[in-house]
């Protein structure tokens, strides 16, 4: 069944398009995983992103998915966060196939490198994180702002302890800092769960520890956190599974230390590696 996902006297709302209220009419489940998928396919031109891909991911369950460039990794995180409407059997996400977009990402915090660029201007940290609120880039004028999101976004700063940002412009901070904010931005809605797209890209290895460090915080705090990446280092403790993605499929997933292994990620990226394991930490080289 495809997820059916139709507009009402819809309103849109800035960057996200028409699809702006959907009915919500599924049976709800008592405690339904996250995300459940069956047969998820993407077609992109004569390519397949995804192909008849199967993927069930339990609440309060942190996951890695890892795979090279070109796997599908982006495309699944765009299934889920509905910039794309894919093919499936099953296609539910917190057990529902209907939702309305709004509520969805109360409930599904995002950060990607792509809406780090889209924030790259003239905006405070605050105004940052404060326009998760409307889930628009800015806050505009007909925007009603609430004591309650004020004090809201002060505590974001003061958790993840970066109040120095928030009067600092967006396009005056480092790559790091940036990326510290739009983790805060994704917070506002205290969502139950965090989907993070190749995070730690462009970081120098200060700023890598203190995002791992912020995501240790986070999961700790009992959200979800997936993590997509290629790279094993972004991979923190609290993370028990793994899943390997190659050619739109899932190549291998399971416990992480079983995963993880020099055979699994030669195949995966179709050429000689070497994994080295500090503490609780992986780390690859070719």
């Amino acid at each position: 069944m495809l997820a059916n996902f139709q507009s009402q006297g819809a309103h849109p709302r800035p960057g996200l398009g028409v699809f702006a209220t959907i009915p919500l009419v599924t049976m709800k489940s008592l405690n339904p995983p996250l995300l459940e998928f069956k047969n998820l396919t993407v077609e992109l031109g004569s390519n397949y992103a995804l192909k008849n891909l199967s993927l069930r991911i339990r609440r309060g369950e942190n996951v890695a998915i890892v795979g090279p460039n070109g796997s599908g990794k982006s495309t699944l995180i765009k299934t889920i966060t509905r910039e794309i409407y894919p093919e499936a059997d099953t296609f539910k996400i917190f057990g529902e196939e209907n939702w309305n977009i709004f509520e969805l990402k109360d409930k599904l915090g995002i950060v990607s490198p792509h809406l780090q660029e889209t924030f790259h201007r003239n905006l405070t940290g605050a105004e940052a994180i404060l326009s998760g609120f409307f889930s628009a880039i800015e806050t505009c004028w007909q925007d009603t702002v609430t004591a309650t999101m004020k004090n809201r976004v002060k505590k974001i700063l003061r958790f993840l302890g970066i109040e120095r940002l928030e009067h600092r412009r967006m396009n005056e901070m480092s790559s790091g800092e940036a990326r510290r904010i739009l983790i805060g931005r994704a917070l506002v809605h205290n969502p139950e769960a965090l989907i993070l797209d190749e995070p730690a890209t462009s970081l120098d290895p200060a700023a890598r520890q203190q995002f791992q460090t912020d995501l240790r915080k986070i999961a700790a705090s009992g959200k979800n956190v997936i993590l997509v990446t290629h790279d094993l280092h972004d991979i923190i403790p609290e993370i028990k599974r793994v899943i390997l993605m190659k050619k739109g499929r899932v190549f291998k997933d399971g416990p992480k230390d079983a995963v993880l292994t020099e055979g699994n990620l030669q195949k995966l990226f179709e050429t000689p590696v070497h994994i080295h394991k500090t503490g609780e930490y992986y780390y690859l080289w070719s």
